[in-house]
């Protein structure tokens, strides 16, 4: 992996967990999710003028993956309404990486060094120091099971997308179509939640929408690290985002017991180092 694409991931991780956090935060998060797609959808339509269209090989990809951002959202929303973003967002996060290199095996036959799993499966071991809270009570078990669910999920759009994009041989095409067909997304919250919106704050509003640009960068951009490096190595290099989410969850959101989990966190981070540092 060169340093550029190390950059570019480590950038997408803090600006995804900057957005994880803006949604756990918001009041009515059903349509901050909604306006996150609106904030998607601009910029795809601006790469689609751009860049066209991606070879049709791409196109079952580009339905796969618009379906099964439709059941992220949903657990998204689940996960937030019952767990702590420390707990929910490492959990999700971090189980992803392991599924994604086993299945980057099986479908994109992507071989990974003995190292590298080592550390996929550390960042797995990170995730279990932190989640072990989470069984003190019924909601919390909730927020857990949402966050595993949320894992496969995530697990099955990377790999999705990290194919799609390869044999799109149009990356900002590619991506370009993905965000634009979030269309759909809007359509449907808003339709059906229109009263809610609008008795919705601006600044409800613009918080939602920022959200969406910045986290259609942060997922742009693993997209772009994808074509050129392993998809089990680049979403293992974007969990570091369990760092970011740790802090913020801590500092912003006074979650707590804050030493567990900055050391889960710092945990996940080595295997992340780990499976970075056995590619090169």
């Amino acid at each position: 992996m060169s340093a550029e694409t190390f950059f570019i991931v480590i950038f997408a991780a803090f600006l995804h967990a900057l957005w994880n956090a803006i949604v756990k935060g918001a009041g009515d998060r059903a349509l901050v999710l909604g306006l996150i797609a609106s904030g998607h959808v601009v910029p795809g339509a601006v790469l689609i003028y751009l860049y066209g269209m991606p070879d049709s090989a791409a196109f079952p990809f580009i339905v796969a993956t618009t379906v099964i951002h439709w059941g992220y959202y949903v657990l998204l929303n689940v996960a937030y309404r019952t767990g702590d973003l420390s707990v929910v967002y490492p959990v999700a996060r971090g189980v992803a990486p392991v599924l994604i290199a086993l299945g980057a095996l099986v479908w994109a036959d992507e071989h990974l060094p003995m190292m590298a799993w080592i550390g996929i499966f550390a960042v797995s071991g990170g995730i279990m120091l932190l989640a072990g809270e989470t069984f003190a009570g019924q909601a919390a078990r909730s927020g857990l099971v949402a966050a595993v669910g949320l894992a496969v999920v995530i697990a099955s759009y990377s790999i999705v997308d990290g194919i799609g994009v390869r044999v799109s041989n149009n990356p900002g095409g590619y991506i370009g179509w993905i965000f634009a067909a979030e269309i759909f997304v809007v359509l449907y919250i808003f339709g059906t939640r229109w009263s809610r919106f609008r008795v919705m704050s601006p600044k409800a509003i613009w918080i939602g929408l920022i959200g969406g640009f910045v986290s259609g960068a942060a997922y742009g951009l693993v997209l772009l690290a994808k074509t050129t490096a392993p998809l089990g190595i680049v979403s293992a290099l974007r969990e570091t985002s369990v760092i970011f989410a740790a802090l913020i969850g801590v500092l912003w959101f006074a979650e707590g017991p804050r030493r567990n989990r900055i050391v889960a966190a710092v945990v996940v981070a080595s295997g992340v180092v780990l499976s970075v540092g056995a590619r090169g």
